[in-house]
């Protein structure tokens, strides 16, 4: 047995004592928590564990290292509550999240692509009629945004939930705002008959992550610019298909190539282009200009074959 654990003898179903030093430690402790059910979580601890000490070993890390980075933790978790996420946050500047939707994304037969989902999505948003504007009343130029769901085949998909939001005129989330007590700048759309939808709201502007938290605190240490590209979320739910979650990118705006979050992809960039007065895409005739974005989802059949 390796001497890194070899242990005295121990009750049935117990771990051995171990008198670890820095040559042993890990594979002690990798050992330990490959002892964790179910299978992934032993898989997925012990991996961690490796991980982390050759972290600590290759920086040289130090007890005070160690101490600062606990005490941000904590306070990362005291900036967490039920409309914002710092540790979804911290992920995606890393660029963790999206390193871990592309390992994830599975793409088949043009469907497509997801993105981040980031920290701001409320549960709950009310479901709106065709042409709904979303925007309650709130300044900004009118965009609409309309297209089809299909799935991989062309056919179109009846009765989509398209859960949307975005960022304000002023870059801000309404989640963010307190004295905003109503569910404006998102909704949730269904598909008609035809797969065919319309989003109306108002164009969104690039904006800062949130820079009055311990992730903020972390980026101000840096030369990273904290801006995101502006965008509108969508997460598309429909039976038998694979949930998408993803973004649309306006084309032409600042900051699609140094998206702080890392979320923009080619294949979600689109245009918001301008129209004088007149007929709309809802059916209605708006007496100021406005833009229109088209985007058709394609979504993909669920590996499992459930409906």
């Amino acid at each position: 047995m390796d001497s890194a654990l070899s242990t005295t003898s121990t009750e049935p179903g117990t771990i051995a004592m171990t008198f670890a030093d820095e040559d042993d430690i890990t594979e002690s402790a990798a050992h330990r928590w490959a002892t964790a059910r179910p299978g992934r979580a032993a898989e997925v601890m012990s991996a961690l564990v490796r991980h982390l000490h050759a972290f600590a070993r290759e920086v040289r890390l130090t007890e005070d290292e160690l101490t600062a980075a606990a005490d941000w933790l904590a306070a990362a978790g005291r900036a967490c509550d039920g409309e914002r996420q710092e540790f979804v946050l911290a992920s995606d500047v890393l660029g963790l999240s999206r390193l871990v939707v592309q390992l994830d994304d599975h793409l088949r037969d043009g469907a497509t692509p997801a993105t981040l989902m980031g920290p701001f999505h409320i549960d709950g948003s009310p479901t709106v009629p065709y042409g709904h504007d979303m925007s309650g009343g709130l300044p900004g130029e009118p965009l609409f945004l309309t297209g089809t769901v299909t799935d991989t085949d062309g056919k179109p998909l009846t009765d989509v939930v398209l859960d949307v939001w975005h960022a304000d005129a002023d870059g801000a989330y309404t989640s963010r705002l307190p004295e905003s007590g109503e569910a404006r700048l998102r909704a949730k759309y269904r598909t008609r008959q035809d797969g065919t939808f319309c989003v109306r709201t108002i164009v969104p502007r690039a904006y800062s992550i949130p820079m009055d938290g311990p992730v903020g605190a972390l980026v101000r240490t840096t030369d990273i610019d904290p801006h995101h590209a502006p965008h509108i979320h969508c997460l598309i739910d429909h039976p038998g298909h694979e949930k998408l979650v993803t973004i649309l990118y306006q084309q032409d705006s600042e900051f699609l190539d140094s998206n702080v979050v890392f979320a923009t992809r080619p294949e979600l960039v689109t245009a918001f282009t301008r129209h004088t007065p007149g007929p709309a895409p809802d059916g209605n005739t708006l007496d100021r200009p406005f833009r229109h974005a088209t985007y058709d989802f394609v979504l993909q059949p669920r590996a499992d074959g459930h409906r």
